[in-house]
């Protein structure tokens, strides 16, 4: 029997573990059809014991919201049982329905095969969309490997879009509706939600809330929508695709590139506030929160620079201020007080320009090291990279689109099916797909690797061999989609040193543990940032921060951490994540304010830390 100690060395339902051969001539409608009417009969009886007889004994359920409130994922028929014995009847599952033309048999490697269907169904409150893979067994009967379940809408609340967009013609009486809107004046413009921060994770839960009814200020302290993209280097493009990238209500236009320099995302984002007319302060800062504890509103006092002062008492209160809040981590070397050279950390650094003609160390061969030192070179400054551990590296030709090519490309899926697909596969089930993953990659990108190991580049494989998927789901760091510095590192254009760690500063550069020294005019930190809990510390005081928790890394089912679901206080929720995770997680959160708000939702979630040891 599975239990959850077990979850992170689940294996793949492969052919051989199966007992059977590779299925041909196969119905995959049919199949599922008949698996999936003797599913849903179960469900909507509340049958535990018959829903469990149509699931492997090591299957995955992976439930967003939709039964539990909570982001969760159950493995093994003990977990996924006590799972449906507690919820099942409290969510009352109905209207289950199959998409038959959705069902196709899947064959990802030679000994996998499944076929995956998408159903719908309604709860007690909302509306909820599933996925399943079944797989054939030994006994000729099909039973699923995977199940996953999303909360899509709330019964009576539906976006304001389409046909419910806004019909009334406003001939003149735009402009100052913005303005006071935008101001927030006025009783029936006073926020029920205040967002702190102006990125893209903001953006899009902002436009979420709007079309859900849910009056929202975005607090953003940068003097215009998307400057923090703005003042980063001036080499930095996207790493992932455009396809990857829309973003909710309004994708990116046909013409956008592939990978877009993050000047003109900046720029987007700064459309899409206006287009989507989001309420935004920008000059403004979120200077202090308190929280009543009986009524469990926000009194919010925001600074700004051009007008008076504002404090709001509000309902939720969201920090999407990113994975560091813009919180350096800068390691501390003795020494750094004496160096005559420059000490800049990877977010301060905006162009390679300032340093022509010198010699930069850059202390890092993760992402920011690896892009800012290939800006240096490009500019013909002496650049050495300092690696202190191991990298996984892929390049962005072969690894992206091999990890993300199926689902996101020319031509694919929508966004909106893509992310589903992309979500039902829970994340320490992606760690074997990607372990395979991470062996295709490397042999498309053995010239590139091979090199680097000449040059004495220290590399490895992720987490358990999984690639950059753990690594990023983990710290969010530790890898670099190669686009070109890898390549300059194997032709000593950018030096390299590892042999040894930093020991202090010199005045004229660094030296080692092995005694070594190496000079610099400047050393440049990309070394990530701190606790992303500092930046809510600062607003929320000492006393409220401690109940914090923490936020990122994969909690015990493989969940991330925090972000976009319970922080241990309620009515504080942080959103953050690349493109594609706050577009698909916009919906969730905005679906948990707004349930709260219509008295849908108690606030009492089926969590892990709430249930017996």
């Amino acid at each position: 029997m599975t239990s959850i100690a077990d979850i992170n060395r689940a294996p793949l339902p492969t052919l051989e573990r199966l007992g059977v051969s590779e299925p041909n001539n196969v119905d995959a409608a049919a199949v599922a059809q008949s698996w999936f009417n003797t599913f849903a009969k179960h469900v909507e009886a509340g049958d535990v014991q018959g829903v469990l007889s149509q699931i492997l004994d090591d299957a995955f359920w992976r439930d967003i919201l939709a039964l539990t409130w909570d982001f969760r994922t159950f493995y093994g028929t003990k977990s996924i049982g006590q799972f449906l014995a507690d919820r099942l009847a409290t969510s009352k599952l109905s209207a289950l329905q199959l998409d038959t033309k959705s069902a196709t048999l899947q064959a990802p490697y030679p000994d996998l095969a499944w076929i995956q269907a998408f159903f719908t169904f309604s709860t007690a409150v909302g509306t909820g969309s599933g996925i399943v893979r079944i797989v054939p067994t030994s006994s000729g009967e099909w039973k699923a490997h995977t199940v996953f379940t999303n909360l899509e809408g709330l019964k009576g609340c539906p976006e304001l879009i389409g046909p419910l967009r806004e019909q009334v013609s406003k001939h003149g009486t735009w402009p100052e509706q913005r303005r006071q809107e935008r101001e927030c004046e006025g009783p029936d413009q006073q926020p029920i939600v205040i967002i702190v921060g102006g990125g893209q994770s903001g953006l899009e839960l902002a436009a979420r809330l709007k079309y859900f009814g849910i009056k929202t200020l975005v607090v953003e302290r940068e003097a215009r929508i998307g400057q923090l993209w703005r003042k980063r280097y001036e080499a930095l493009c996207l790493h992932d695709t455009v396809w990857y990238d829309h973003m909710p209500y309004l994708p990116f236009p046909p013409t956008w590139p592939v990978f877009a320099p993050a000047p003109k995302l900046a720029d987007w984002l700064e459309s899409y506030a206006h287009a989507l007319e989001l309420d935004v302060w920008t000059s403004s800062t979120v200077t202090r929160a308190t929280q009543d504890p009986e009524t469990k509103r926000w009194t919010v006092e925001i600074e700004r620079a051009n007008a008076e002062p504002r404090t709001f008492i509000v309902k939720h209160l969201v920090f999407a201020v990113g994975i560091g809040g813009g919180t350096h981590n800068t390691p501390q070397y003795p020494g750094a007080d004496d160096f005559e050279g420059t000490i800049v950390h990877s977010g301060n650094y905006t162009t390679a320009r300032e340093y022509e003609g010198k010699k930069v160390v850059v202390v890092g061969a993760c992402t920011s090291g690896h892009d800012i030192s290939r800006d240096l070179c490009d500019h013909g400054v002496d650049v050495t990279m300092f690696q202190r551990s191991s990298s996984y590296i892929m390049s962005v030709k072969h690894g992206v689109t091999t990890v993300i090519g199926g689902l996101y490309h020319e031509g694919g899926p929508s966004p909106d099916v893509a992310d589903r697909v992309n979500a039902s596969f829970p994340n320490f089930l992606q760690k074997p797909i990607h372990q395979r993953l991470v062996r295709d990659i490397a042999e498309k990108d053995k010239e590139t690797l091979d090199g680097l190991r000449r040059v004495g580049f220290r590399l490895n494989t992720g987490i358990d061999g999984s690639g950059f998927i753990l690594l990023a789901w983990s710290k969010a760091s530790g890898y670099y989609f190669d686009v070109g510095a890898s390549q300059l590192i194997i032709d000593g254009k950018i030096k390299l040193k590892n042999d040894s760690q930093i020991s202090r500063f010199t005045r004229k550069g660094l030296e080692f543990e092995n005694g070594s020294t190496l000079d610099a005019d400047a050393v440049v930190f990309a070394t990530g940032y701190g606790d992303a809990r500092d930046p809510l510390r600062k607003v929320l005081g000492p006393e409220t921060g401690a109940r914090l928790k923490t936020i990122w890394g994969l909690d015990a089912e493989g969940e991330i951490r925090g972000a976009w679901r319970d922080m241990g206080i309620p009515r504080l929720w942080v959103m953050m994540g690349n493109l594609a995770l706050c577009r698909f997680h916009s919906t969730h959160l905005a679906l948990q304010i707004k349930a709260i708000e219509e008295g849908l939702f108690d606030e009492k979630r089926y969590s892990l830390e709430s249930l017996p040891n």
